[in-house]
Order: structure tokens, then C-alpha cells, then sequence
């Protein structure tokens, strides 16, 4: 299955793989994030039962501290 991941398409090899997992697996600070899951914000108490999908769009906000 092929999701396109921050503008990049990116092969998934397994099935049933949730959204939290596939953050997971991309090593992110999961208390940071804001993600949109096709055009829209996708609830964090959802991650984790959201199966993702051939074609879907995944875009990650990160936050970031500074001054």
C-alpha cells in the first residue's frame, strides 16, 4: 500500500497498520504533533483506531520551542 507522507509517496508493507503506529514508526515525539489525515486534522484520541489506507494522505505538524 502506497500513502503519501509530507508530500512524498511512501510504501507500506504491512496491513492494518493504524496511524499511531505509522508515527511510531517514523520516530516522531507523538506529544508534539498535529496530523491530517486527507485534508483534515485527524483527533489524537483516534490514532490509534484509524487504519490507514491505500492513497491516503498523511501531513505531520511539528511543534517546536524556541525565542
Amino acid at each position: 500500500m502506497n500513502v503519501k507522507f509530507n508530500g512524498r509517496t511512501v510504501e507500506i508493507e504491512e496491513q492494518n497498520v493504524s496511524l499511531y503506529d505509522f508515527l511510531l514508526s517514523k520516530q516522531f515525539e507523538l506529544g508534539r504533533l498535529v496530523v491530517e489525515l486527507n485534508f483534515e486534522i485527524a483527533p489524537r484520541e483516534k490514532w490509534r483506531d484509524i487504519i490507514l489506507k491505500d492513497n491516503d494522505t498523511i501531513e505531520v505538524l511539528r511543534f517546536v520551542g524556541g525565542g
